[in-house]
């Protein structure tokens, strides 16, 4: 039979209260007490129920994460990123991917609210805007990476995606490409990012266009696809600017189909800065996001929320980074 609070009470030799308040972390004990507990529920395998300290109102000490999409290598870094955190601070994390579906968003913020996690990170990719209003008016303690709610106050840590699209599109700008394409989907940080594109053709004096055509997916299948109908053009763009890394690995693969060279024919730009960057050929200019920060301190924003040591909202922005690696190279008419 699984050991109970009581076997470790009584190998202990104290009450059940004061195995709670070990347990808890609450209340005046000894050191030398504290430490005795814990080496009995160590020595008996004991595992506080995380259900029972729900229903008493206690911590569970589980963070609920909810990300678009886990083969996405932006996302499973952020979910590491955040799980270190959590692990240091004594904290379990519970992954949700939704595949940008609103029905399960809905369905897995039901299952954590129910598991009774101390409070939920959102990532972007989440829509749902009327979902975090709940959870606000709910008071479960709610923190946002990898995108904005301006609308909203609730905690969020975001990369400057606006400036990120403008690196991206100056730096090719600078190479002298004057007809730049954009691959993206239609989300917060995309659009952010085509911002900061057009803001940059725009101050070069360059025309961009009125309407884009969004990719469905955020996958490499999905800007093959895209990148083969721009590059069939008849004024056929000289640079792509890819609004996240595995579009412009879909797009460094239409090239070569088309038996273009990178970056000789066509110069690629991504953006996250994620694994695959350094190691594809040839390796992929790309706009990197602090990963590892953006994790830390969403993880630290919210910690403060559920330990009600802040009343306000707090919106940390961070700089994204130009990394110019080999899918580049300047324009030669």
């Amino acid at each position: 039979m699984k050991p109970t609070i009581y076997d470790v009470a009584r190998e202990a030799g104290v009450s059940i209260a004061t195995v709670s308040k070990v347990i808890n972390n609450t209340g005046r004990i000894s050191e030398k007490t504290k430490e005795n507990v814990l080496n009995i529920m160590k020595q008996l395998n004991y595992q506080p129920s995380v259900v029972a300290s729900a229903l008493t109102g206690k911590s569970t000490y589980t963070i609920g994460l909810m990300i678009p999409d886990l083969a996405n290598p932006f996302f499973s870094g952020i979910a590491r990123s955040i799980e270190d955190r959590a692990h240091v601070l004594g904290y379990n994390l519970v992954i949700c991917s939704s595949d940008y579906d609103s029905a399960k968003e809905a369905k897995y913020i039901s299952l954590l609210l129910q598991k009774s996690v101390d409070g939920i990170i959102l990532a972007s990719g989440f829509e749902n805007i009327e979902t975090v209003k709940d959870l606000i008016k709910q008071k479960v303690p709610t923190a946002i990476i990898a995108r904005e709610i301006p609308s909203l106050e609730v905690d969020t840590v975001a990369v400057d995606d606006f400036l990120g699209g403008y690196q991206a599109t100056s730096h090719l700008l600078a190479l002298g490409h004057t007809n730049i394409a954009i691959i993206a989907r239609d989300l917060w940080s995309n659009r952010e990012r085509m911002r900061g594109y057009r803001q940059a053709l725009e101050e070069a004096g360059i025309a961009y266009p009125s309407e884009v055509e969004y990719v469905s997916e955020s996958d490499v299948e999905s800007g093959k696809q895209l990148a083969e109908q721009i590059l069939q053009q008849k004024n056929r763009p000289t640079a792509i600017f890819a609004c996240n890394d595995l579009l412009a690995m879909g797009a460094i693969q239409a090239a070569r189909e088309q038996a273009l060279s990178i970056p000789r024919d066509l110069s690629v730009v991504g953006f996250d800065n994620t694994v695959w960057a350094s190691v594809t050929d040839p390796p992929l200019t790309t706009v990197a996001q602090p990963i590892r920060d953006m994790g830390t301190q969403v993880m630290n924003l919210l910690m403060q929320e559920i330990n009600g040591q802040k009343r306000h909202r707090q919106r940390v922005v961070l700089l994204p980074e130009l990394i110019v690696r080999d899918s580049t190279a300047r324009y030669e008419s």
